[in-house]
């Protein structure tokens, strides 16, 4: 390297270091299944000129953290649980999409079962709420755009990988299964069709029991069968619903 790159370069990093300053954040698009309805979990926004609008949850990346880390950090603060689904979707670094200043922000989606311990860490935080995804017209920053993005790469995932699973129970009946498909993808799936694309996966595992306390005729439950999924992966299996 001659002495002129050598000097370009010194002036450049100084350059950075004094002019360009610019902060990392994450965002995410936590998303739950309850009552048929696809919802995301939101929190009042206090930032002016977003006052009292809802933005999604997220923080900016410490020091210390990766980008990974600091949504993990946001997932367990938020939902009080650790083994969680998380997936990285998309950088979002528009020059003004912060009112405080530049703002990069790494966008993820996860998925969680909105189940009774979940709601009562929700007690918790009174400023956060699950709304439903059909309902949300509007959000602070430019969230809104970050949520469709991961909706739309999740709704590609879910038909290709069994991340679908997350957002459901343990133990679950093949109509439950089948109304979060339909949920999700806002799409009417032919019951008979899906059930045999279920079939010749050979991912599922009948559990030998039956529903309790339903109005309808009780269904056979499921869960599905991790360790199976595992193995057949390694062989080139595709998981394709």
């Amino acid at each position: 390297m001659t002495n002129k790159a050598s000097d370009n370069i010194n002036i450049w990093l100084t350059q950075i270091n004094n002019d360009f300053k610019a902060a990392v954040s994450v965002d995410c698009v936590i998303f739950g299944y309850d009552n048929d309805a696809l919802k995301i979990l939101v929190g009042q926004c206090d930032m002016p000129p977003y006052e009292h609008e809802f933005s999604l949850l997220g923080d900016i990346v410490r020091p210390d953290e990766t980008t990974d880390d600091a949504a993990k950090r946001v997932l367990y603060h938020k939902t009080g649980f650790t083994d969680v689904f998380l997936e990285q979707v998309q950088v979002f670094s528009a020059l003004k999409r912060h009112p405080l200043g530049r703002v990069i922000t790494v966008a993820y989606y996860s998925l969680i079962e909105i189940d009774e311990n979940h709601l009562l860490h929700l007690e918790k935080n009174p400023k956060i709420a699950w709304i439903n995804v059909d309902e949300i017209t509007s959000l602070a920053f430019d969230h809104f755009e970050i949520m469709h993005s991961c909706l739309k790469k999740m709704q590609k995932q879910i038909r290709e990988r069994p991340i679908g699973f997350n957002l459901l129970p343990e133990k679950f009946s093949l109509l439950q299964l089948q109304c979060l498909y339909e949920v999700v993808l806002n799409i009417k799936l032919d019951k008979r069709n899906f059930r045999r694309k279920l079939n010749a996966l050979g991912i599922l595992k009948d559990i030998g029991e039956i529903q309790e306390s339903v109005s309808h005729r009780p269904a056979r439950l499921y869960n599905f069968d991790k360790s199976v999924y595992e193995k057949m992966k390694k062989t080139g299996f595709n998981f394709d619903l």
